[in-house]
C-alpha cells in the first residue's frame, strides 16, 4: 500500500493489514519520494532531513502494525520518484492496492483527485481507497445500544453491476469479499426508463423494471452456486448508477464498483460510476478493473 504521515494514511494502513490477513497475505508498505536525488545533494543535511523523517515514519508504522497485528508480515519501500508513477509501478505487482483517499505526500503533493484518478486508471489490478471511516469498529455494526463494536456481524458488502457487461472480475472481487467477512453482499443494479409517449410510461416502466431484475438475477446466479455460503440480496433501482451506488452503501462497510479497461484521445479514464463513488461514498471503495 501508499503510506505516508496524514490521518487517513494512517487508517488505510490499518485496513490494508486487516486485509492482508484476511486474505493470508503479507503487507507492503511504499513510501514515495521526490526530494533528494542526486548524490551531491544527499549530503547536505537541509535536503536529506526530510527524507530521513520520512523513512523514519515510514519505519513507526511498520512497528506499529507488527505490534497490533503481530501474525502479519509487515515489509516497507522507500521509493524514489512521483507518487503516481511508484504507485502505478507497485499496483502491478500487488494482488491488492491501498490508498488513503486524501493522503498528502512526503513532499507536500496531494494524493487525491488527479493523482488518485491517475493510479487508479492505470493500474490493472484492485485499488481500494480508504477514507477515515476504515476502522475496525467501522467494519461493523454497532451493537443494541448503537456504539461503535468489534464484535458484531460485519456491514455488508455493496457491489454495482450492468448485468448487460457483467464482469467476471468484478463479482468475483465482490463475492470474495462478503465471503472473508462473512458479510452479506448487496448486488446492485440501476437503471434508466427509455424515452416513451406519456399515455405508454406506466406499462414500460413495469416492463423496463422486471426486465431489468430478471438481467441482474441471471447474472449472479453463477456466483451464488460459487460462494453458497454468502447471503445475496439483489436490488434494482432506478435512476444514474454514480448516484445509485454511494447512497446504496451509506452503511456499508465496503462499495466494490468496476472500470472498464480502455482508453482514448483523452487518455485513461476512471469512468463516471468509479469517479462518483471515490468522491462521494463514505465506506472504502474498491475500484476493479475489467475488460
Amino acid at each position: 500500500m501508499g503510506l505516508d504521515s496524514s490521518s487517513r494514511s494512517l487508517a488505510a494502513a490499518d485496513w490494508a493489514a486487516r486485509e492482508a490477513l484476511r486474505r493470508g497475505l503479507p503487507l507492503q508498505l511504499v513510501q514515495a519520494w521526490e526530494g533528494v536525488t542526486s548524490p551531491q545533494d544527499r549530503e547536505r543535511p537541509e535536503l536529506n532531513g526530510p527524507r530521513l523523517l520520512a523513512r523514519r515514519a515510514l519505519a513507526d508504522v511498520a512497528g506499529q502494525l507488527r505490534g497490533t497485528y503481530p501474525r502479519l508480515s509487515v515489509s516497507t519501500r522507500h521509493i524514489a520518484g512521483s507518487a503516481p508513477d511508484v504507485l502505478i509501478a507497485v499496483g502491478a505487482e500487488a494482488e491488492l492496492l491501498v490508498l488513503g483517499s486524501r493522503a498528502v505526500s512526503g513532499v507536500g503533493g496531494f494524493i487525491a483527485g488527479s493523482v488518485a484518478q491517475v493510479v487508479v486508471g492505470h493500474v490493472a489490478r484492485p485499488v481500494v481507497l480508504v477514507r477515515d471511516r476504515g476502522t475496525l469498529e467501522d467494519e461493523h455494526l454497532p451493537d443494541a445500544e448503537g456504539r461503535p463494536s468489534t464484535h458484531t456481524p460485519y456491514r455488508d458488502v455493496v457491489v454495482g453491476v450492468d448485468p448487460g457487461h457483467a464482469s467476471e472480475e468484478l463479482l468475483a472481487f465482490a463475492f470474495e469479499c462478503a465471503a472473508l467477512r462473512d458479510a452479506p453482499l448487496r448486488v446492485v443494479h440501476a437503471w434508466r426508463p427509455p424515452y416513451v409517449q406519456a399515455a405508454a410510461v406506466a406499462r414500460t416502466h413495469r416492463a423496463v423494471a422486471s426486465s431489468a431484475a430478471r438481467s441482474l438475477a441471471a447474472a449472479v446466479e453463477p456466483w451464488r452456486e460459487k460462494f453458497p455460503t454468502v447471503e445475496v440480496h439483489e436490488l434494482v433501482v432506478e435512476g444514474r448508477a454514480s448516484q445509485a451506488l454511494p447512497a446504496a452503501a451509506r452503511e456499508a462497510g465496503l462499495l466494490v464498483v468496476g472500470r472498464r479497461i480502455r482508453s482514448g484521445r483523452l487518455g485513461v479514464r476512471t469512468g463516471s460510476v468509479a469517479h462518483a463513488a471515490m468522491h462521494h461514498a463514505r465506506c472504502p471503495v474498491v475500484v476493479v478493473a475489467h475488460e
